[in-house]
């Protein structure tokens, strides 16, 4: 790692960041976040960045304007300290679900956030499984959306492929669930569901063959758990053995934990790109998290050195499964 990067941590991926830094070899910049009384923020680097290159590592969950108001104001901070270049790494990209007008006067925030992010002044975004891949074309800057699809793969490498089904929640993500379906050797099938209001959900039936199978329900996000939960019993009542969830982002609002831990799955395996709680972590016997801490290390190194992203998190990723 070259002398002159600088790794600065918000508020939400403390622990995240120091796993980074450490496997960077490099010490985490010193940086203050205050909120006033009145909720305004101000974020203070005590670092000299002039001349360096900055990565800002920041997911952006709940309380999720607040963290990305954070992101802003440090971004603004280290231009007007004539900042070389400016990266944020946000693991966890808050308002991506409003990626298009669902209905009419709808708003689209995820282009609204890239444009907030462009204009603050980030020369380059890396995610980690975007809610939709088309978000990407939302940035007039380098954006990097890596997966932890093979990470979670990793988990199920030992269970017989032949006893396996690999489900999509949803029509939407099933070329998720081809990933790991590849990944795993194993067929696919798709839960087919309607939504009729925001964290809400009716699950209709199920798109291929589940009976007799241990199934590994994929998804990007668990919110509020509602929707996972019925897609896992409808799969549950369609005769499928064993229920997992393989899940990079563990948002876990409302009574998430409760709803998982009364549902038919067995183990959620999710990735720490939003940090598991305290009392989440003892209210759940469920839920075992995999740290994406050394896949972001290698692609901050790529993008320091020069390297290509993809080829480095190609190869992370071969040892990954092979190891």
């Amino acid at each position: 790692m070259v002398k002159e990067t600088v790794i600065f941590a918000l508020t939400s991926s403390t622990k995240l960041a120091e796993t980074i830094a450490n496997e960077l070899e490099i010490p985490l910049g010193k940086i203050t976040v205050d909120h006033f009384a009145d909720g305004e923020i101000l974020v203070t680097p005590h670092e000299t960045v002039r001349g360096r290159s900055v990565f800002i590592i920041q997911s952006t969950y709940s309380p999720v304007t607040e963290r990305l108001m954070e992101v802003l104001v440090c971004i603004d901070a280290l231009k007007r300290a004539s900042a070389a270049e400016i990266n944020v790494i946000m693991p966890y990209f808050g308002y991506a679900r409003q990626d298009r007008k669902a209905e009419p006067h709808q708003p689209i925030t995820a282009k609204l956030v890239a444009d907030m992010l462009t204009v603050a002044g980030a020369d380059r975004i890396v995610t980690v499984d975007l809610h939709a891949a088309q978000i990407q074309g939302y940035f007039n800057i380098p954006i990097d959306d890596l997966t932890a699809v093979p990470l979670l793969g990793h988990y199920f490498k030992d269970f017989n492929s032949e006893d396996l089904v690999v489900v999509s929640p949803d029509h939407g993500g099933v070329t998720r669930a081809r990933k790991l379906a590849e990944i795993l050797n194993a067929p696919i099938a798709i839960v087919d569901k309607r939504r009729p209001r925001p964290n809400e959900v009716e699950a209709q039936n199920v798109i291929g063959d589940v009976e007799g199978k241990t199934a590994i329900v994929i998804d990007d996000i668990c919110d509020t758990a509602g929707s996972l939960c019925a897609a896992c019993k409808i799969i549950k009542d369609h005769g499928a053995k064993n229920v997992y969830a393989a899940i990079t982002h563990g948002v876990f609002s409302r009574d998430a934990i409760k709803t998982i831990e009364e549902s038919p799955i067995e183990k959620m395996v999710i990735s720490d790109t939003i940090p598991l709680s305290e009392e989440n972590a003892k209210a759940t016997t469920k839920i075992v998290q995999l740290s994406v801490s050394d896949m972001l290390a290698e692609t901050i190194d790529a993008i320091q050195n020069h390297k290509s992203v993809s080829r480095v998190y190609d190869q992370y990723m071969t040892r990954k499964l092979n190891g």
